[in-house]
């Protein structure tokens, strides 16, 4: 008989994500201990325990992880968002001053307190839907008191809610206006100033490698000085063009690149050999209304693990909802509804580097799970605007 647990949930349909599809138990149940899942199998084998939840049939999923946001700033772009409807591109509105620059404006001007305040209910709406994982990026400070003052917000957010947060230091998103004409000075004051002191509030380092953003020798330089930090890196790739991004990022082993519209052959083939993910945010395809989508076959093919992400950001996807995107990823990358259940479970936290303690239902890792109103997992991606999330557990509670 197993050893008994603190609480176990029974009478439940599980999809474990162990494996390579959907790992599913009809009539299973999980039991935990000290937070941490101790025995996951069949309801009838199932350990004793000293509080019992019975779900009633429900299906259970991990906990859902967002690998990729932006939830840390202030101010709104939805002025941008009009212009863009009468036709003027993201880049011109970058190049005008706009886009991230007047994130940072906004952000610079807010106090720690303010960025956590606003950035609660962002978070909350995502906890709302199964979260328990959420990466957090800085990138509109961009000088060190500023960066560090949004790692700090982000890190509180994780404070103040039942939730993992992950901090990820962006601050090569743009030049900002002080730098502007001097981009090789800034990127020293990240490689040299900012990543050194982000250590220990980071837990990696990204970079926006485009051409409205930074060259991929200037990329190059930003990721190699975070691995020599002991940061794991991730890198903003072949969005808007194919600076051959994808390609550097998994030279210098990345946990992820991500969003990869203009994604080449060597660059899926240097991902494979890295075991970098390949995370989509169909979100700010959708709103910024590209029309090029990411190689999802080849990606296939090439069997790179496929995460899905909110992107959520004032300018580009100013989504909190995980269902939405892995509805979007469906619909927009032409995903299977397996591929989008692991791009929000285990191959997300893969792109975090947490493969090892989240992201599926098996024992030894945290009991974060998410147990829905549905009748099969399908209608997780199918539904549309629905949130059918019956109960979330993050470490057991």
């Amino acid at each position: 008989m197993p050893t008994p647990a603190d609480i176990l949930w029974r009478n439940a349909r599980l999809a474990t994500m162990a494996g390579d599809d959907l790992g599913v138990v009809e009539r299973g149940a999980v039991a935990a201990r000290g937070g941490t899942i101790a025995w996951v199998g069949a309801d009838a084998d199932a350990p004793d325990a000293a509080t019992i939840v019975d779900c009633d049939g429900r299906w259970i999923t991990p906990g859902l992880i967002d690998c990729h946001t932006h939830l840390v700033h202030a101010g709104s772009r939805a002025k941008e968002f009009e212009a863009r409807l009468d036709g003027v591109s993201y880049e011109e509105i970058a190049r005008a001053g706009g886009g991230i620059l007047s994130t940072v404006t906004a952000t610079r001007a807010a106090s720690e307190d303010d960025l956590v305040a606003t950035a609660l209910p962002r978070l909350d709406q995502l906890i709302g839907e199964g979260v328990t994982t959420v990466e957090i990026k800085s990138g509109y400070g961009l000088t060190l008191e500023d960066e560090l003052k949004m790692l700090r917000a982000a890190r509180r957010l994780g404070e103040a809610r039942g939730v993992r947060v992950r901090t990820t230091l962006l601050a090569a998103h743009a030049i900002p206006p002080e730098y502007r004409g001097d981009a090789e000075g800034y990127i020293d004051l990240v490689c040299n100033t900012i990543i050194p002191a982000a250590v220990g509030l980071a837990d990696a380092v990204d970079a926006f490698c485009e051409g409205i953003g930074f060259t991929a020798e200037q990329t190059d330089r930003v990721l190699a000085a975070a691995v020599a930090h002991g940061l794991p890196v991730k890198l903003h790739a072949e969005q808007l063009s194919n600076l051959s991004g994808a390609a550097l990022a998994a030279r210098h082993g990345a946990l992820s690149a991500d969003h990869l519209e203009h994604l080449d052959g060597p660059g899926i083939a240097a991902m494979a050999a890295s075991g970098t993910v390949a995370t989509l945010l169909p979100g700010a395809f959708y709103f910024t209304r590209e029309e090029r989508r990411p190689p999802v076959q080849a990606l296939r093919d090439a069997g790179v693990p496929i995460a899905i992400a909110t992107d959520c950001n004032p300018g580009t996807s100013p989504m909190a909802s995980i269902l939405l995107a892995a509805s979007m990823g469906a619909t927009f990358f032409r995903l299977t509804v397996t591929e989008c259940l692991r791009g929000i479970t285990i191959n997300a936290a893969r792109a975090l580097g947490l493969s090892g303690s989240v992201g599926t239902i098996e024992p030894g890792k945290a009991a974060d799970l998410a147990i829905w109103d549905v009748t099969d997992p399908a209608e997780l991606v199918y539904r549309i605007a629905a949130n059918p999330l019956h109960a979330r557990v993050f470490a057991g509670q």
